[in-house]
């Protein structure tokens, strides 16, 4: 699913939250009767795969959560970053291309930065609280999440596998999308939480 705002789905007047976008993944598993499933969620789709681990731990049947971050002291300051600049032209030019709204990127850039710089608080309680089967994963050559918090995450969620995937950055699905893709389905295959998993995943890394 495209979160609220982004690609083809559309937002309204209210801020940007990853408790609302939450409750969209809800919503649409409801409209779906789809009464559990698996999150692979990527950046701000892994805090909202943590949000839902937390607050709907039946509907899930495991998170793997790639880039996510537990406050905004998590993250670099990304003013000098040129990968992240490159990768906010991108995100303009499909904006433009795939949204019903094509002139209001700098709007929607807005409230995603004022969520970035507020959201989320992921604290240890809420973390230690998740019960579902977790990966916490980012890539080696991360550039938006500081270490210490990738690692805070792993370290408070009981249970939960760690892994760093080499040659990447946070940016790892683009750079390398075979080797997310086989992770994705190694996670799968080893908590059993997917139905439709290739027979070729490789033997899963983060055991």
């Amino acid at each position: 699913m495209d979160s609220r705002g982004h690609g083809r789905s559309t937002r309204d007047n209210r801020p940007l939250t990853y408790d609302l976008m939450a409750s969209d993944v809800i919503a649409l598993m409801k409209h779906l009767n789809a009464s559990k499933a698996a999150i692979i969620g990527w950046s701000d789709g892994a805090i909202i795969g943590l949000k839902l681990a937390i607050r709907n731990p039946d509907q899930l049947s495991g998170l793997f959560a790639f880039g996510a971050n537990s406050h905004p002291s998590g993250l670099y300051d990304l003013s000098d970053s040129k990968i992240f600049e490159r990768y906010l032209k991108r995100a303009r030019k499909e904006y433009e291309t795939l949204s019903s709204t094509p002139g209001e990127y700098d709007d929607f850039l807005r409230q995603m930065s004022a969520m970035w710089a507020s959201q989320p608080d992921l604290a240890d309680k809420d973390l230690r609280s998740i019960k579902v089967p977790v990966w916490i994963a980012d890539g080696d050559h991360e550039e938006v999440i500081r270490r210490k918090d990738t690692l805070f995450i792993a370290d408070s969620i009981p249970a939960s596998g760690l892994l760093l995937q080499p040659e990447v950055s946070h940016f790892s699905f683009l750079q390398d999308p075979h080797q997310f893709t086989e992770d994705v389905l190694c996670f799968l295959q080893a908590r059993g939480v997917g139905k439709m998993v290739s027979s070729n995943a490789r033997s899963c890394r983060a055991n």
